[in-house]
């Protein structure tokens, strides 16, 4: 199998998103605790990639016969005849039970909480695409989720940080998940997906986008208010959330797609930035 391939199977970008943060909130975690065991570090990334990986092969195999009908999705290994359903299954096992006991070698609270993402991703977010737009917040919840595994994996404890990372990240999908959805929306309309607020591009949709997106501003900034984020960490979200506030109004003035774009891509911005500026500045007190 090429590389190529498998890249497409796993989804690297999307598991290479989601190990990055894991291991941003691993590193908060473990300057908490006072001391970064690199060792976990590298299996909490090593774990965090083979069950990242191992979701996205699962929900490739359920949406096999749906991502034939989609342009972005037809080459993908399954779909286009170079690997089989079988062989797909074997792999996301392998990657799914290796990665969670690695994972669950941190601590049995790790371990717990990448199996219940797999199988809310997998099982429950999946085939609610094609039901109804309330799939996107059930998909924000395995798609907060690697907060909490990174940082229970340094700090085996879910405190008011855990839960503050975890919200952050929440919250930010939404509007990312509308973003992607608005500008895709022909394509994911062939497979029967329905991930706008509404089912259609129009006013009410993109609405809500700026409404979670204004949201976010004061769920950024409880770092700060809560006493574990420093005036940086605040005046750094706060720049943020206002550009991709302003982004999201955008999107409601013009309802473009272009405006579509722009708030996709700001959402790639926003949130490492964010997350590396409150480590940093976790970092900074030691």
């Amino acid at each position: 199998m090429k590389w190529s391939d498998f890249s497409k199977l796993i989804k690297f970008r999307l598991t290479f998103l989601v190990v990055f943060s894991a291991s941003i909130s691993f590193l908060i975690g473990s300057k908490v605790n006072g001391i970064i065991d690199w060792s976990n570090w590298g299996m909490l990334i090593a774990g965090g990639f083979l069950v990242t990986g191992a979701a996205n092969i699962f929900n490739e195999i359920i949406e096999k016969d749906l991502d034939k009908l989609m342009k972005r999705t037809m080459d993908r290994p399954i779909p286009s005849g170079k690997m089989t359903t079988g062989q797909a299954l074997v792999i996301g096992l392998f990657m799914g039970i290796f990665g969670t006991y690695l994972l669950g070698k941190l601590n049995l609270t790790t371990g717990y909480l990448s199996v219940f993402s797999i199988m809310l991703y997998a099982f429950a977010y999946t085939p609610l695409k094609r039901k109804s737009p309330i799939a996107v917040f059930v998909g924000a919840i395995p798609g907060a989720f690697p907060t909490l595994i990174g940082y229970v994996a340094a700090h085996p404890q879910i405190d008011e940080i855990a839960l503050v990372l975890f919200g952050i990240q929440f919250v930010w999908q939404f509007p990312h998940f509308w973003a992607i959805a608005w500008v895709l929306d022909d394509d994911y309309k062939l497979a029967g997906f329905r991930l706008l607020p509404t089912g259609s591009r129009n006013r009410t949709s993109a609405v809500f986008a700026l409404i979670f997106t204004l949201i976010l501003l004061p769920v950024s900034l409880l770092p700060t208010f809560m006493g574990f984020g420093g005036y940086v960490v605040g005046g750094v979200s706060a720049v943020m959330s206002l550009i991709f506030l302003y982004q999201a109004f955008s999107l409601v003035r013009t309802l473009e797609i272009k405006s579509a774009k722009q708030l996709m891509y700001g959402s790639f911005f926003y949130l490492p930035i964010v997350q590396m500026v409150l480590l940093f500045n976790f970092i900074g007190k030691n």
